[in-house]
């Protein structure tokens, strides 16, 4: 399994992630292959957590895109994971049965996704959440959770520096996560508002 963390705050965003990778009893870390648990795809970037079959998988998957990869919104997050779950089935294999009363055919994908827009988790049947704060996959997940939630409201840490904090806790009490932690900041967009027609504006711009 794995620790991946997402953090926001204040004008940035980031992701972090172990690099441990695990095949039963056996530890795979970096020290005998260049694990990389978080990817690029355009200007956002992906943490997976599950089994390793997913990582060539979703790398050639969301790169393949192009424009059809939007992930800057939770409604266009979820369009697109529509859109990578008919190629999974169609182009991947995937199996897409988890249990007998699944009430939609899984995508078996569990993913954390930070960019400009913000910071969101993707589920097997396409659950699609938005955070205002952080959050964590992989099983050590509760570790991280509970590490940044201690620290978030300190001043003097920024989202990459909770972000680390989040995946050393996983390192350290969870078996299946280990070190180094690989972490990727990036600033928020700003959002103009312009306003109303109509509406007078002075000389600085304000109404």
């Amino acid at each position: 399994m794995t620790t991946c963390v997402v953090v926001r705050k204040g004008d940035e965003v980031a992701i972090a992630a172990d690099a441990l990778v695990t095949f039963g009893d056996t530890r795979l870390s970096r020290a005998y292959e260049r694990n990389q648990k978080v990817f690029p795809v355009g200007d956002s970037y992906v943490a997976l957590a599950g089994t390793t079959a997913h990582f060539p998988v979703m790398r050639a998957l969301l790169s393949g895109m192009g424009e059809e990869c939007r992930l800057h919104t939770r409604d266009d997050v979820f369009r697109t994971f529509l859109k990578v779950h008919e190629k999974l089935k169609n182009e991947y294999y995937i199996n897409t049965k988890e249990d007998e009363d699944d009430p939609y055919e899984s995508s078996q994908i569990v993913c954390l996704i930070a960019n400009p827009g913000g910071i969101f988790g993707v589920y097997s049947y396409r659950e699609v959440f938005s955070f205002d704060r952080f959050w964590g996959i992989g099983s050590g997940r509760n570790y991280a959770l509970g590490a940044m939630h201690a620290v978030y409201d300190r001043p003097d840490l920024d989202a990459a520096a909770i972000a680390r904090i989040g995946v050393d806790a996983g390192i350290e009490f969870d078996k299946s996560s280990a070190g180094p932690i690989d972490v990727h900041a990036m600033a928020l967009e700003t959002i103009q508002t312009q306003p109303p027609a109509g509406v007078a504006t002075n000389n600085d711009g304000a109404a």
